[in-house]
């Protein structure tokens, strides 16, 4: 943003997970997560395998700055010269809050917040919002933010094209799972519509497909390593019942998550595929977003409604 004039813009935080850049980024980027608590070195060597297994590192950075310039690209033909998209992540810089001491030193006083993920959680992109008002509070910089984009027609369309075109590679009787990062149970008695965001999409997405109840569920995948109970059932628990009870094949439509990286390309592309063919169950998955143009434009339309509501 340096050395644009600010005047009658608004600055649009785009939030992110964020994603290890190189191999030494990866223990810091761990120990982030885990609240400043370094890994174990069996929990680092585990992480490092996952990310080799992937070349390396992951393509994350790469995906999450083309959503950016998507967007950027979605708003300037929409709203020429009235948005100016900045990334904030969680894990890896720039943090969110950096992002908005940023974007008030570029003299913005105005800033709609989205997360590039669909479904809304108090857990996730509650979480986000929180964090960039509180960093914009000082600055007296007010945000609005969007909270869910779980049925966005064009985000939904998306994946019931591609899922057409996956189920007629797959054999008859294939079961559709929609997965989602699984948090930790305690978000029911909390009263998280994070379950029920994620039916939400399911459902929109199975109307156009055509989808039967019984040709589609619910699954979870990548549950956090803690004690403490996560949402169930696990996806790869639901490909053994599947694979039990005779079903030939699996197609996993990752919705939860808009672009590709570890919980896809490792957790679904390698560990549930070597799972399935193990239980002799077809597998196959749906694309995510990443920077898609329609779907880019569809979350520049809900960030200009945002900015007259």
């Amino acid at each position: 943003m340096s050395g644009m004039n600010p005047d009658d813009k608004t600055a649009v935080l785009l939030m992110a997970y964020g994603t290890p850049r190189t191999r030494e980024e990866i223990e810091p980027y761990y120990t982030d997560i885990r609240r400043g608590r370094a890994p174990t070195p069996e929990q680092l060597a585990d992480l490092i395998s996952r990310y080799e297994a992937l070349g390396g590192t992951s393509p994350l950075a790469a995906r999450t700055e083309a959503q950016r310039a998507g967007l950027q690209t979605a708003l300037d033909a929409a709203a020429p010269g009235c948005f100016q998209v900045v990334l904030g992540l969680k894990h890896a810089e720039p943090k969110v809050e950096a992002a908005v001491d940023q974007v008030a030193a570029n003299g913005f006083t105005r800033i709609v917040g989205l997360v590039l993920a669909p479904h809304y959680s108090s857990f996730s992109i509650g979480q986000y919002l929180d964090r960039a008002t509180t960093a914009a509070q000082p600055h007296g910089i007010p945000v609005s933010g969007i909270e869910s984009w779980a049925t966005e027609p064009a985000f939904v369309q998306f994946i019931a094209d591609d899922m057409r075109a996956k189920l007629a590679t797959m054999p008859t009787g294939t079961k559709v799972l929609f997965t989602a990062h699984s948090l930790p149970e305690r978000i029911i008695a909390a009263g998280d519509r994070y379950p029920d965001e994620l039916v939400a999409t399911a459902e929109a997405v199975a109307a156009i497909v055509g989808l039967d109840d019984d040709q589609w569920s619910i699954a979870w995948q990548s549950a956090g390593r803690t004690p403490e109970p996560w949402l169930g059932p696990d996806v790869l628990q639901v490909i053994d019942e599947l694979a039990d009870s005779g079903t030939p094949g699996v197609l996993v439509s990752a919705v939860g998550f808009v672009a590709d990286h570890l919980e896809v390309l490792y957790d679904l592309d390698i560990e549930a595929t070597r799972h399935a063919e193990a239980r002799g169950i077809a597998f196959a998955r749906t694309a995510c977003v990443n920077d898609d143009p329609q779907v880019m434009a569809a979350l520049a339309q809900r960030v200009i409604e945002a900015t007259s509501s």
